[in-house]
C-alpha cells in the first residue's frame, strides 16, 4: 500500500543557471506525480514536496545526482492522504500535469543538455537528464497525488527566503558563508543547561507561525514576513542581545542560514543555528525538551505535534480560548492569519472588518503574556 510522505529540504551552493534547474526540477516532479513548492536561486535551492514515498525516494536520488544538491539533507514526514481517482477524474489532473503552473517544458533543451554543477561547487560537469525515463521503471498506472498540496509550482528567485539580503549573502560548495554557529538538538540543550538565562532563543519565522508553538521564553519579532527581519534589527529592536548567546531557529532551518549570517554582519557577537530547525529537535526531544506546543507548516496540515499530547501554547486571536489552529481571514483578498477556535474559525481580522486581531504587535504580546 502507498505511504503520503512529505519532503522539506534545503540546499545552499552557487547555482550558475537557476532557470535550467527550474525546468529540471519541474520535469522530474512531474514524472513523478509530486506536488509541492520548489524554489531555486543563484544561492541554491529551497522545497517541500510531497506524494507516493517511491515516489519520494526517487526524486531524492536523481536530485542528489546533481553535483551542488549531493549532499542535500531531507526532514521526512506523513502526509494526510491521496487524491482519491474520481477527483483525479473529475479535473482531468493526470500524472502528466502534476497541477503545474509553471508553464510549457522546453523538454527538447534540457534533455539535450542542461549545465552541470558551476566551477564553484568543485563538482564535474553532468547533464542533468540522463536518457532514461525520470520515473525509474514503468509503472502500470500514474503516480497518486498527494492532498496536502494543490498543484507543483517551481519558480526562480533572487533569495531562496525573502529578508531582503540577496546582495550580501555569500554562499560556496559549503553552504552559507558566515552564518550562525550549527548546533545539534542535543548540543541546543547543552548550551541551555551550561549558560543558564544568558542564553536567548530568538525566533526567525512569521509572529503567527509562533503563536501556536515556540521555544521557552524565545524572543518573538513583530513581523508578518521575512521582509520585516532586517528593518527591525537595524533599527536597534534587539540591540540588548548582541553580546548574548543567541539561538536562532525556524522551520527546517534554511531562515536561520540567511538570518544569523544577517545578524552577524549587523553586530551580534555570538550567534547560532539548530541543526535541521525545529523539525530535527521536535524529532529528537519530542514534548520533553525546550520546546513547546505545535509546529506550523506550509501544507494542507497547517500544523503538526511531534508527540501526542502536546502542550495547546495558542489563543484565539477572537476570544482567547485554547487553540493550536491557525486559519485564514475569511476576506478572500486577504493573507493574514491567526489562531482561532473552532467557533471563530472564519473570522476576518480587524482590517477586513473582523473580531480578529492578526497584527504581529498582538501576536508578541499573547506570546510574551
Amino acid at each position: 500500500m502507498s505511504e503520503p510522505k512529505i519532503l522539506l529540504y534545503y540546499a545552499f551552493a552557487p547555482i550558475a543557471d537557476p532557470e535550467a534547474v527550474r525546468l529540471w526540477q519541474r520535469e522530474l516532479c512531474t514524472s513523478l506525480g509530486l506536488r509541492g513548492r520548489i524554489i531555486v536561486s543563484p544561492h541554491g535551492i529551497n522545497g517541500t514536496v510531497g506524494g507516493e514515498l517511491d515516489a519520494c525516494k526517487q526524486y531524492l536520488r536523481r536530485t542528489r545526482e546533481y553535483g551542488p544538491f549531493a549532499g542535500l539533507e531531507v526532514k521526512w514526514s506523513t502526509g494526510t492522504g491521496f487524491v482519491s481517482e474520481a477527483e483525479r477524474a473529475g479535473s482531468g489532473a493526470g500524472a502528466a500535469s502534476a497541477g503545474s503552473d509553471a508553464g510549457s517544458s522546453n523538454t527538447e533543451a534540457i534533455s539535450a543538455g542542461a549545465p552541470g554543477a558551476s566551477g564553484a561547487s568543485g563538482a564535474s560537469q553532468r547533464p542533468l537528464h540522463s536518457g532514461r525515463g525520470l520515473a525509474g521503471k514503468r509503472r502500470p498506472a500514474p503516480w497518486k497525488q498527494i492532498v496536502d498540496f494543490p498543484k507543483l509550482s517551481v519558480k526562480v528567485r533572487d533569495e531562496l527566503v525573502a529578508f531582503g539580503t540577496a546582495s550580501e549573502l555569500r554562499v560556496d560548495a559549503t553552504g552559507v558563508v558566515g552564518g550562525g554557529v550549527h548546533l545539534s538538538p542535543a548540543a541546543v540543550n547543552e548550551l541551555v543547561a551550561a549558560r543558564g538565562d544568558e542564553v536567548v532563543f530568538f525566533d526567525g519565522r512569521n509572529a503567527y507561525e509562533a503563536a501556536i508553538g515556540r521555544f521557552k521564553g524565545a524572543v518573538v519579532p513583530e513581523v508578518a514576513t521575512t521582509h520585516g527581519f532586517i528593518g527591525e534589527i537595524e533599527r536597534g529592536a534587539f540591540d540588548e542581545l548582541k553580546h548574548r548567546p543567541v539561538v536562532t531557529y525556524c522551520t527546517g532551518g534554511i531562515r536561520c542560514e540567511v538570518l544569523s549570517a544577517a545578524m552577524l554582519e549587523r553586530g551580534f557577537t555570538e550567534v547560532y543555528q539548530i541543526d535541521g530547525g525545529i523539525v530535527r529537535y521536535g524529532e529528537a526531544f519530542g514534548n520533553d525538551g525546550l520546546w513547546e506546543g505545535s509546529l506550523a507548516v506550509f501544507d494542507g496540515r497547517e500544523s503538526m505535534d511531534f508527540a501526542p499530547g502536546a502542550a495547546v501554547v495558542g489563543r484565539c486571536a477572537v476570544c482567547d480560548a485554547p487553540s493550536n489552529r491557525l486559519v485564514n481571514c475569511a476576506d478572500p483578498a486577504c493573507r493574514a492569519r491567526f489562531v482561532a477556535c473552532e467557533t471563530h474559525a472564519g473570522e476576518r481580522c480587524h482590517e477586513h472588518g473582523g473580531s480578529a486581531d492578526a497584527s504581529p504587535a498582538a501576536v508578541a504580546r499573547a506570546v510574551s503574556g
